[in-house]
């Protein structure tokens, strides 16, 4: 297959999306869910539950370079990507549907057990799908259609997860342990379809024996390359920026439920609602983010964006503090709520778009440098990045829970003032810190437009000079 230099089929990029729904389900359960599962339904302590996650998260994560390089080296008639795709959805579907069966003797080695299957089992999708993104095109702009679709549909399989739960599974209220067990069947069946009908509708574009490796497959050349590639200056300034990013999204999805429930007293309409103000707001981002880059390129969009998505996100923990805020639980509160987490959705989703694209412009960078594409290996260890950080924030939760004092099997409306202070105020601090890191990191992003496309132009150069001289020997 040969990477597209121009304007790319919709239906391409609308299928291709199509199998990120898997990813989103994945993060809506583990990120919003999981904890609020283990801890409030099954009694384990919340330090215990989030010490687990991370060390699932960091097995997992050391895994996933390779799970990349081996993709980047698959040689099959169906090209490197699609026998990952058609052989881990099964398994997965399972190893999601024991997760949330409620084990005979939830335990530490329990929950890391299955959160490492159920992760590992992702990064088989995951990381061949997402390593289609350069592959499929050297368009600049293109790069970001394509990221455009994949953050559409793993919002959107997420949020639809979670609008089902607080609508459907969970209506009887988020302790229902049989809701967690239709919740955990219903994501399987859509995480193992998606990802197979998103192949199969690629094959045709895909499909087809790729290259040769240049070298045998050796774990010392493997951890050698890795190496390399792993080296370069663009990419560990986005693992950087990425991690904090991650870091700081991991305390906002794992303490959610406690802020919403808790410190906003949502009702449960309000929480059946939440979902569909998010997907609008990833909507709005998906038809706005294009013109952004081609104004300001995707460097300073993740900047500008990751500081506006913080400024409304932390406004009304400040207000709140100040004793501005109206009172909580009314209509008043929770739709400024909803205006301002729209707006701060928008921007922050902005922000991880425009990265995750800058991501399939290092491989030109690295290819230039190295001679080899490890598409695979990249989008590899930005994931591996990602869930580390995210498991860092979860850690990161169960400590801040503890420290506030927040007790277990609480009640909306019966938990002291002084601990809802003291957890949203220690929250909002975070994500402030984080947001200014985040945007002093990835203003030193080096590869912008104009550097992409005289890259492009130096290696079709070089492939034709290479082609020339096989011609002439």
């Amino acid at each position: 297959m040969t990477a597209s230099e121009g304007r790319l089929p919709t239906r391409l990029a609308f299928f291709h999306g199509l199998g990120s729904i898997a990813y989103g389900i994945k993060d809506s359960g583990f990120s919003t869910f999981l904890l609020l599962y283990y801890n409030q339904v099954l009694g384990m302590d919340p330090r215990t539950v989030s010490l687990a996650l991370m060390v699932a998260l960091v097995i997992d994560g050391i895994a996933d370079p390779m799970i990349g390089y081996l993709s980047d080296r698959t040689y099959s008639r169906w090209g490197r990507r699609l026998p990952w795709l058609y052989l881990a959805p099964l398994p997965l579907a399972f190893a999601w549907v024991a997760l949330w069966s409620e084990p005979a003797h939830p335990g530490f080695w329990t929950l890391v057990g299955l959160a490492v299957s159920v992760r590992m089992l992702l990064s088989c999708c995951e990381v061949p799908s997402v390593a289609l993104v350069p592959e499929l095109t050297r368009d600049y702009d293109e790069r970001t259609t394509l990221m455009r679709f994949r953050y559409l549909f793993g919002w959107g399989g997420g949020l639809m997860m979670m609008f089902l739960a607080y609508d459907v599974f969970l209506k009887k209220g988020l302790l229902d342990g049989d809701g967690y067990r239709a919740f955990g069947l219903v994501g399987a069946i859509l995480m193992a379809s998606t990802v197979l009908i998103s192949a199969l509708a690629q094959h045709k574009r895909v499909a087809g024996y790729p290259p040769r490796p240049q070298t045998p497959f050796r774990i010392s050349t493997a951890f050698a390359e890795l190496k390399e590639s792993f080296s370069h200056r663009a990419f560990l300034i986005l693992i950087v920026g990425g991690g904090l990013a991650y870091t700081s999204q991991g305390i906002t999805f794992s303490l959610s439920n406690y802020l919403y429930l808790f410190v906003w007293r949502f009702s449960s309409a309000d929480m059946a609602l939440y979902p569909l103000v998010l997907f609008a707001s990833v909507i709005a981002c998906f038809l706005t983010l294009g013109p952004m880059h081609k104004r300001w390129g995707k460097r300073d969009t993740a900047v500008v964006t990751a500081l506006i998505g913080m400024a409304f996100w932390v406004l009304p923990f400040a207000l709140r503090a100040l004793g501005l805020w109206p009172q909580v639980g009314t209509g008043l509160s929770t739709g400024l709520l909803f205006g301002l987490f729209f707006w701060s959705n928008l921007f922050s989703v902005a922000a991880m778009i425009s990265a995750s694209s800058m991501v399939a412009d290092v491989v030109e960078a690295s290819e230039q440098k190295t001679g080899r594409r490890s598409e695979g290996a990249f989008f590899a260890g930005n994931m591996f990045m990602a869930k580390c950080a995210t498991g860092l924030g979860i850690f990161a939760t169960g400590q801040m829970l503890a420290f506030a004092g927040m007790p277990e099997k609480a009640k909306p409306g019966e938990v002291a003032s002084s601990v809802l202070d003291t957890l949203a105020l220690t929250y909002a601090g975070l994500v402030f810190v984080f947001a200014l890191a985040i945007a002093a990191v990835l203003r030193h992003f080096p590869i912008t437009r104009a550097d992409h496309e005289a890259r492009l132009a130096a290696l079709a150069a070089a492939r034709v000079s290479l082609d020339g001289e096989g011609m002439h020997p």
